[in-house]
């Protein structure tokens, strides 16, 4: 009788040949999140320190832009493009159809570093709303009615990113970072709600004897309070209000956070990196509530966020799912490690050590973008044969 492979064992045969790279969401767009963000960061650190021109959003803006826009929504329709198969039961893009999302979401990269304007705003919007048919169609076709609001988010991050470029060309009166600050709240729920279905699945499948647990309130509190922030931000509301929702938004991740049981995952690093990155979130919060009492800079909370938790959750995701959906066994290897601790420590240089210490400024984002950019660096260079050959196992996907 033929050996059943448990999860942790390898495959015994000669891997396959071939190229893979365009079967199943998750290979293309991990592997240009992770050169994407490498790069694009090191490109804004030369920018700082006058080694290179500013694109045609301004500096800021346009290094806020392609984290949100660029990298970060890269990894979500990579993990919505694979995560929506198993969900659904039916297809996603694939093939050539797949290569031509991975196209138009370049050609909104390359765009913006360009003078043309309006083709960059409207190759940008048009990259989320396409994602978002796409995902509608096999959701409808299964009736799976508990993911229908992803193809609502993704419409929303059009939403967002079309008011970036609307306010740069001057044609609405509101500014670029009003339609970031929504793109920002948009992630910050699907975190939210994303976290809540995987990272307690994954504690507790891959630590024996762990209970972690969601509990249906609490989860409805921390879920209706991303949505509240989003609310609020696009009715643009400030001071003790803000302050207050944040504040208790941050408390209601952090008792979340507390019931997965973060303690028991510190000899596993494919968990505890998502545990870490989850960490983030109250840390986002808490420093919001601050900074909307006018106590710290609002950039701490926003990198807070984005170099925290999307960047710690985000490397942590794009190795267990790559792994898994290739047919390796779930364990990090050390060179998977070492990206997650090079990302968890451009978070702490960029966002904790400034709160501590009277660091000088320019230092600690030159630091943060070398340790950032050699971590996803790291995971481009060691992934690409991974998400280029297809499955070792044989399995399509």
């Amino acid at each position: 009788m033929a050996k059943i492979l448990t999860i942790n064992e390898a495959p015994r045969t000669t891997p396959p040949e071939g190229f893979a790279l365009w079967r199943l969401g998750f290979r293309p767009f991990y592997l240009l999140a992770s050169s994407f963000a490498a790069l694009s960061v090191l490109l804004w650190a030369a920018q700082l320190l006058g080694l290179a021109p500013h694109a045609w959003l301004a500096g800021p803006v346009w290094h806020a832009h392609e984290m949100l826009f660029g990298f970060t929504l890269a990894l979500i329709v990579g993990f919505l493009f694979t995560a929506g198969r198993n969900w659904s039961d039916q297809p996603t893009p694939t093939g050539p159809l797949l290569a031509g999302f991975a196209a138009l979401w370049l050609a909104g990269r390359v765009l913006v570093l360009t003078p043309f304007s309006i083709a960059a705003a409207v190759v940008n919007v048009a990259f989320p709303l396409a994602a978002a048919i796409a995902l509608a169609i096999p959701f409808w076709r299964a009736r799976s009615k508990r993911n229908y609001f992803f193809v609502g988010l993704l419409m929303l991050m059009a939403g967002a990113q079309a008011l970036v470029h609307l306010g740069q060309l001057g044609v609405v009166a509101l500014p670029a970072w009003a339609g970031l600050q929504v793109g920002l709240d948009v992630v910050l729920f699907m975190l939210a709600v994303m976290g809540g279905r995987v990272i307690p699945m994954f504690t507790n499948n891959g630590i024996p004897g762990t209970q972690a647990r969601r509990l249906p309130w609490l989860e409805k509190l921390a879920l209706g309070g991303a949505l509240a922030l989003l609310a609020a931000d696009a009715l643009r509301l400030d001071g003790l209000a803000m302050a207050m929702l944040a504040g208790v938004t941050g408390a209601t991740h952090l008792a979340r956070l507390a019931l997965w049981q973060p303690w028991r995952t510190l000899r596993t690093p494919l968990v505890w990196v998502l545990h870490l990155g989850y960490a983030w979130v109250p840390v986002h919060l808490a420093l919001r509530a601050l900074a909307a009492l006018g106590l710290f800079a609002p950039n701490l909370a926003v990198h807070a966020l984005t170099l925290g938790a999307i960047g710690v959750i985000g490397i942590g995701m794009m190795t267990r799912t790559a792994r898994g959906h290739t047919g390796r066994p779930l364990k990090a290897d050390a060179s998977e490690v070492a990206c997650y601790l090079l990302v968890a420590f451009a978070a702490v240089i960029r966002v904790l050590l400034p709160l501590l210490f009277p660091l000088d400024y320019l230092a600690t984002v030159i630091a943060s973008a070398l340790l950032w950019s050699a971590g996803f660096g790291l995971y481009a260079l060691r992934y690409w044969p991974v998400l280029s050959r297809p499955r070792l196992d044989g399995r399509p996907g």
